[in-house]
């Protein structure tokens, strides 16, 4: 990597983690057919990114986003949300009445898609240029976090139909789907409000021609 442009460099970087990530997630998970599953998407993601390289790259910020992501799918993964050994250290010594790690996922799920939607409007069209850009940016990630919880029911109709409850890791909260998508929303409003700036200049060293001043 140290000989590579450094052009190339964020996305070496995201192959990178993306390897090292999956290799060790794949080192005696909780069940192979979770495992799958819950990476699944985060493969299809990254292929989607190498494919369309040359003829869009995206900034920094973006591939540290999704190397970051993909890292939690893999925690998620390997133990499964509900199992996750640190967070079930912080609810044990918080006195919480379940495991958050899947929160964390969520919130990522929010904040990585509406990076990638920013990005893709400003530098594309016309409506990256208006206000309408914060709607897009909010609501897509919105969309995509209520198709996960239904892919995930109809996973669980096909394959655990006698377990849905304990496979979705509930944990007794009957409303996790609603938390799960407002945990995605805030995901979409910090990446959209919060780290705004710091995107802008982000894009500013991939596309200067792209990005007006």
């Amino acid at each position: 990597m140290g000989d590579a442009p450094k052009s190339h460099r964020p996305l070496l970087a995201l192959v990178a983690v993306v390897a090292v990530a999956t290799a060790w997630s794949a080192w005696r998970p909780h069940d192979y057919a979770t495992w799958f599953f819950e990476l699944m998407i985060g493969f299809a993601g990254v292929a989607a990114l190498l494919a369309t390289y040359r003829r869009f790259r995206f900034s920094s910020l973006v591939y540290g986003a999704v190397a970051v992501h993909f890292t939690i799918l893999a925690v998620g993964a390997k133990y499964t949300y509900a199992d996750m050994p640190l967070f079930n250290q912080l609810r044990d010594a918080w006195r919480l009445s379940r495991n958050h790690f899947d929160r964390v996922g969520h919130f990522f799920q929010g904040f990585t898609p509406a990076l990638l939607c920013r990005e893709l409007l400003v530098r594309t069209s016309r409506i990256g240029r208006s206000r309408w850009v914060i709607v897009f940016c909010i609501a897509a990630p919105l969309a995509f976090s209520a198709f996960y919880e239904i892919l995930e029911v109809w996973w669980v109709m096909l394959f655990y139909p006698t377990s849905g409850p304990e496979w979705l890791g509930m944990q007794g909260d009957p409303w996790d789907a609603q938390w799960d998508m407002t945990s995605a929303l805030a995901g979409a409003l910090v990446a959209t409000f919060v780290f705004s700036w710091w995107h802008w200049r982000s894009m500013r060293k991939v596309a200067p021609e792209e990005i007006s001043a």
